[in-house]
């Protein structure tokens, strides 16, 4: 029965209370009044979905459907059963990464967050869906498509919010253990206890750990290793719904770049990973064996130069460690007068990229000699493979490193004026200290590193400067105040949502090193020898800093009305603003301040949604239409070979479209879903690419987002077994923002097509199966088959884009099939 199976299955999400589905813990507080945000209602949630009725365009998944995707998979490939979400998984299992968008916004533009506190990334606003909590103690996610909600703390979001919330500790004594096998020697376990009520006061914890560990799937190389921990203690202070909770999570993941090649199909090209290579064709084509390598000895007195070890794409680390300390609290001051108090520390230790040649001698310019990084290269002054010389070059290991404390607190007063009336001020204090550099390090003979972490012992010239190609920090800080009303009307019919965002941004950028052109290229030299290289490159921008204030008042307003108290209409208007990442800021720096070029637009959007939804004990839909229109849009490209994201402002933009999804259980024992979403996006204007030289790409549709997707679920329970079935169906897409086929130079004919306008859209069918030996006395124990990509479809995997059709992107492959078992016990 369904009610057995979610007690057992979802032992992840024990015995808690009803969770709301809102940002911090104000917004619940805020919106549970008006059965706004409210799950695990038997008459509104099926199959595991929900549509909460509110202004915005919003869709719930519980643990109910969660726990029915491979356990420990990344929860951003579950919501892609969400209409509007497209996300294209690195790998099967989860753990490598992907490409993710909302209605067309990628992830820099997607406020993603656990328990409140914001997930992506401080400099570039990036989500990195391999560092995600593990999907057992996820109790749900809640995806607002298309608008942040009012008290949101994000510099960039304009696209839409991911709120993940982890389940609260169960009231009593329990255990649950998970452990998983499957292709490419996938192995996970999973461990969580809970300690119940250790106090009788309503003291409760729960801590779980995992591991997991399995092959790279499309070469013979890679391994992805991934270990986490969580924990929460969680205080109830009386029974008003007051409480205090103190969350903790730790992640570190271990892993190569692997399943990516050029965009090009021309013949006469084998495939690879390489500029040269062309795209392949299948998963048999898409299969890389790394040759083994090995280093020469060094020899006094030779020349010796770099061998080719370690150079392949797919030998490249990237590694991560990051850790969260997150804080949520209730306090009632007076009879309707509440404070909330969110406060927030998260670290990130992380780095991505490949190996450099490093050069033992100096570089000359105007007759002096410079160590460090000039010119694209590397040179120490010193012997740095044992031969005793300073004749050589050596291969080195050189990613882009990156690390940040992150301090925030998110507080709420909220006052309940009466039954049908409220309203909340909301202070939000945000600082990330950013600091990126891009240390080297050795080599062993085989071609693997001394240490994933160049940072921890990086290598040092003749003076004992740390050799580097970038060294720059920065303080992202944000000050935000927020206001909100809430009113309910023509008894209860109509609920009007009045709110306004103030956010004060404020970017301290520190740069180190030489800015040499206004793409942001730099020379990182010495302080000690800044003043010579200035110099003798009077073109370029002496190391500098300067700060960067983004200011705005934004509106966020919306309304319900409630036609039957199952039928309503939804409407919303949200004005968003996206300051630029630090790469954009950074290039920026070249330019003298009060010049052209020194103060980069922030992206602003004005988004408008409108809809219906139908909630019901048997059937719930949503239908929403919407329309965004962007200024000074900003798209961003991953570049594969420098490691690092690339922007592009491609000017004004309008999108519009919609979104539906019709959930049904017509008896208990089955249910179904469908979704599906359309999207159209026009450019307004030629992109200028020079002082008189223009792209044309007015009137044409933006980069890497498909028109068409849709897609549904069926789930049945017959006796002990349940099975579901999912398919999801990506149409094509656009590779470049002027719309037309990859053209290259070929055997020396210029602009001959090595790709077409677009990649084919693509439909992926995946499985579940669960079996419950509830009947041998173990009520929460089950085995679970899952099969990702059950017919095994080659794919285009993410694609960021480009501007125009000469440039070769890098793309992913998509995920191949794979099947693996588990077993749950709990008790």
């Amino acid at each position: 029965m369904r009610t057995k199976l979610f007690a057992g299955v979802a032992f992840a999400a024990l015995v808690i209370p009803a969770a709301a589905m809102a940002q911090s813990t104000a917004s619940q507080e805020f919106n549970e009044g008006s059965e706004v945000v409210v799950t695990g209602r038997a008459d509104r949630t099926i199959g595991g979905v929900d549509l909460p009725n509110q202004p915005k365009a919003q869709v719930v998944l519980d643990s109910e459907i969660i726990q029915r995707q491979r356990p420990g998979q990344t929860i951003n490939d579950v919501i892609n059963l969400v209409p509007g979400v497209s996300f294209q998984n690195n790998d099967p299992y989860g753990s490598s990464g992907g490409g993710f968008r909302i209605r067309g916004f990628d992830s820099s533009r997607i406020s993603q967050t656990l328990d409140g506190i914001p997930l992506n990334d401080s400099g570039n606003y990036a989500i990195y869906t391999n560092q995600q909590v593990d999907s057992e103690i996820i109790d749900n996610v809640s995806v607002n498509l298309g608008a942040t909600d009012v008290d949101s703390p994000t510099a960039s979001a304009v696209g839409g919010t991911v709120n993940l919330r982890t389940r609260v500790p169960g009231d009593e004594l329990g255990a649950m253990f998970t452990a998983s096998y499957g292709e490419y020697d996938y192995h996970r376990v999973f461990g969580m206890i809970d300690t119940g009520d250790i106090t009788g006061m309503g003291t409760k914890a729960f801590a779980s750990a995992s591991w997991v560990s399995y092959d790279n799937p499309f070469n013979n190389y890679g391994r992805v290793k991934k270990q986490q921990y969580n924990a929460r203690i969680y205080q109830d202070l009386g029974g008003n719904g007051d409480f205090v909770s103190i969350a903790g999570h730790y992640n570190q993941a271990r892993n190569n770049f692997f399943g990516s090649g050029p965009l090009r199909a021309d013949e006469g090209r084998t495939t690879g990973t390489g500029s040269g290579n062309r795209f392949p064709t299948s998963f048999g084509e898409a299969s890389y064996d790394v040759p083994a390598c090995s280093t020469d000895t060094p020899q006094a007195g030779a020349v010796d130069a770099p061998n080719s070890c370690a150079t392949d794409y797919d030998r490249r680390y990237n590694p991560s460690n990051t850790g969260n300390i997150r804080g949520t609290s209730r306090f009632t001051l007076a009879d309707g007068l509440t404070l909330t108090v969110d406060p927030s520390y998260q670290y990130t230790k992380a780095n991505g990229g490949g190996t450099v040649v490093g050069s033992e001698s100096g570089r000359t310019v105007a007759g002096q000699t410079f160590y460090g990084f000039s010119g694209n290269s590397y040179y120490f002054g010193r012997d740095l493979n044992g031969d005793g010389d300073t004749l050589d070059t050596v291969r080195l290991l050189a990613p882009s490193q990156t690390q940040t404390n992150r301090y925030m607190v998110i507080s709420n007063l909220v006052y309940q004026i009466n039954d049908a009336h409220r309203v909340r001020l909301s202070y939000t204090y945000d600082r990330a200290r950013h600091r990126q550099t891009g240390e080297t390090g050795y080599l062993y003979s085989n071609g693997e590193p001394f240490d994933v972490f160049p940072i921890n012992d990086p290598i040092t010239d003749v003076d004992g400067n740390v050799v580097q190609k970038r060294d720059r920090k920065s303080y992202a800080i944000l000050n935000q105040v927020s206001g909100q009303y809430r009113g309910e009307f023509l008894e209860n019919n109509l609920v009007l949502d009045l709110g306004l965002r103030v956010p004060f941004f404020k970017r301290d950028l520190n740069q180190n090193c030489f800015t040499t052109a206004a793409n942001g290229n730099v020379d990182c030299i010495s302080s000690d020898n800044a003043a010579a290289y200035a110099a003798a490159n009077p073109g370029y921008a002496a190391p500098r800093s300067r700060d960067y204030k983004y200011n705005r008042a934004l509106p966020n307003v919306g309304l319900t009305y409630n036609f039957t108290p199952q039928a309503s209409i939804f409407a919303s208007y949200a004005k968003g603003l996206s300051v630029p990442g630090t790469d954009t800021l950074y290039s920026a720096l070249y330019f003298d301040e009060g010049v052209e070029g020194a103060d980069p637009a922030p992206e602003t959007t004005d988004s408008f949604d409108l809809g219906l939804r139908y909630r019901s004990g048997i059937v719930t839909a949503q239908l929403g239409g919407y329309y965004i229109k962007f200024k000074n849009r900003i798209a961003t490209a991953f570049d594969a070979e420098l490691g690092e994201s690339v922007s592009r402002n491609i000017g004004k933009v309008n999108r519009y479209g919609f979104d539906g999804s019709i959930s049904v259980q017509p008896i208990r024992e089955i249910t179904a879903y469908v979704f599906g979403s359309y999207l159209n996006s026009e450019i307004q204007d030629d992109l200028q690419t020079g002082a008189s030289t223009f792209l044309a790409t007015a009137g044409k549709q933006e980069s890497g987002m498909s028109k068409w997707s849709f897609g549904g679920r069926l789930q049945g329970t017959l006796g002990p077994i349940e099975l579901g079935a999912q398919v999801k169906y990506t149409g094509p897409r656009f590779i470049n923002d002027i719309n037309e086929p990859l053209v290259q130079t070929v055997n020396g004919v210029a602009n001959t097509e090595v790709f077409p306008a677009k990649v084919d859209g693509y439909t992926l069918v995946d499985l579940d199966a669960r079996f419950s030996l509830e009947k041998l006395g173990l009520e929460k124990t089950f085995f679970q088959l899952n099969v990702s990509n059950l017919f095994n479809e080659f794919y285009v995997g993410y694609i960021s884009g480009s501007s125009g059709n000469t440039s070769v992107p890098f793309v992913q492959f998509g995920a191949p099939r794979a099947v693996s078992g588990s077993v749950v016990i709990a008790f």
